[in-house]
C-alpha cells in the first residue's frame, strides 16, 4: 500500500512522461505548462486511493486520474481569464504567459483531451459509468463558477448560498475523482455512493479550512499571501458570518471596504481592519464549528463503506491532516 506522497510522485512522473501532443504546439504548450506548475495534485490521487480502496492498482486508474487532474487545469485557465489573474502559483498565467485567444482555445483543447483519457478504456460500460459520474461533476463545477461570478455583485450572499457554492466549485470534484476511482475498481453503487459523499463533505471542510488559513494561517504554512481573499472582496463564511454578527459600526465600516471601491485604505490596512473585526466577532470559533462538522459528516459516510478498518483509518488520518494542517 503506497504512501500518498508516494501516489502523488507516481502521478508526477506519469505526467511528466505523458504531455498532451498535437500540433500546432503553440495550442498544447500552454497545457502542458499550467500542468507543470504542480499543486497539490490532491484530485488525481484520490482517484487512485478510489481504486486501490477497492481492490485495484493505481495504474489502472491513472487515465481517470489524468481526466480529472487536466479538466481541474482546463478550469483554473478559464477561470484565471475570468478574474483577469496575473499569477498562479507564483507563476505567469496562461493568458498572461501567451495570450487571451490562446489560453481559452487551449483550455478547449485540455477539457477535450480529459474525456479522451477516459475513452481510452477498453470496457464500453467502463467508459460509460465513468462519463456519467465527470459529466455530473462538471456541470457542477460550471455551475458553481457561476455562483462564484454571481456573488461579485450582490450584497446579500447567505452562508447557504456560499456552502452551495463551494460544493459545486471545489468539492464535487473531490466527490467525483474518488467515485471514479471505485468505479475503475468495479466498486458497487452503494459503495460509490457512500465515497463519492466522504470525499464531498471532506472538500467542502478543505475549502472552509483554506479561507480560514488565509485569514489566520501563517504565510509560511499556507504558501500564499495572508489576507488574499480580503483583497479580493471574497465573500467568504469568515465574512458574511461576520455580517452576520456585526453591530452597526462594524457592518458599516466592513461594505464600505467590500462593496466600495473608492474607501481610501490600502490594502495592508483593509486586512488589518477586517482582520480585527473577525476577531472581535469570534467568527474563527464557528469557523472551525462547521469545518469540524463537514469533517464528521465526510467520515460517517466513510463509515458506511466496505472498506477494510485499515483503510478506513488511512483515509480518517488523511482528511485529518489535510483539513487541520497549519492550525
Amino acid at each position: 500500500m503506497e504512501t500518498i506522497a508516494a501516489l502523488q510522485l507516481q502521478f508526477e512522473q506519469y505526467l511528466r512522461e505523458n504531455p498532451i501532443q498535437g500540433k500546432p504546439q503553440s495550442l498544447y504548450a500552454p497545457a502542458n505548462y499550467i500542468l507543470s506548475l504542480g499543486g497539490k495534485r490532491l484530485r488525481p490521487v484520490f482517484v487512485m486511493l478510489g481504486s486501490q480502496a477497492y481492490g485495484k492498482s493505481a495504474e489502472e486508474a491513472i487515465k481517470a486520474a489524468m481526466a480529472i487532474e487536466v479538466f481541474h487545469n482546463f478550469s483554473l485557465v478559464h477561470d484565471d481569464v475570468m478574474d483577469k489573474a496575473s499569477l498562479r502559483r507564483g507563476k505567469p498565467t496562461v493568458h498572461e504567459k501567451y495570450n487571451l485567444n490562446t489560453a481559452i482555445l487551449s483550455g478547449d483543447a485540455m477539457m477535450i483531451q480529459a474525456y479522451q483519457y477516459l475513452l481510452d478504456y477498453d470496457d464500453p460500460s467502463l467508459v460509460k459509468s465513468l462519463l456519467d459520474s465527470f459529466n455530473r461533476m462538471a456541470f457542477g463545477v460550471c455551475e458553481g463558477q457561476q455562483m462564484d461570478m454571481d456573488f461579485e455583485v450582490r450584497n446579500d450572499v447567505t452562508i447557504g448560498e456560499y456552502l452551495e457554492m463551494i460544493t459545486q466549485k471545489t468539492s464535487v470534484l473531490m466527490g467525483a475523482a474518488i467515485q471514479m476511482g471505485a468505479i475503475v475498481a468495479g466498486a458497487d453503487a452503494k459503495n460509490q455512493k457512500h465515497i463519492y459523499e466522504f470525499a464531498k463533505y471532506f472538500g467542502i471542510a478543505f475549502q472552509l479550512q483554506d479561507d480560514y488559513l488565509d485569514v489566520f494561517g501563517e504565510a509560511a504554512q499556507v504558501g500564499k499571501q495572508i489576507g488574499g481573499d480580503i483583497i479580493q472582496n471574497k465573500k467568504t463564511y469568515l465574512f458574511i458570518k461576520s455580517l452576520e454578527l456585526s453591530d452597526d459600526d462594524q457592518r458599516s465600516l466592513l461594505e464600505k471596504l467590500y462593496f466600495t471601491t473608492d474607501h481610501g485604505w490600502s490594502d495592508a490596512d483593509k486586512i488589518k481592519a477586517v482582520t480585527s473585526i473577525f476577531k472581535d466577532l469570534h467568527v474563527a470559533v464557528y469557523s472551525n464549528e462547521i469545518i469540524e462538522a463537514y469533517r464528521d459528516l465526510a467520515l460517517s459516510h466513510l463509515a458506511a463503506c466496505d472498506l477494510s478498518e485499515v483503510w478506513k483509518e488511512r483515509f480518517t488520518n488523511f482528511v485529518n491532516n489535510w483539513i487541520f494542517r497549519a492550525m
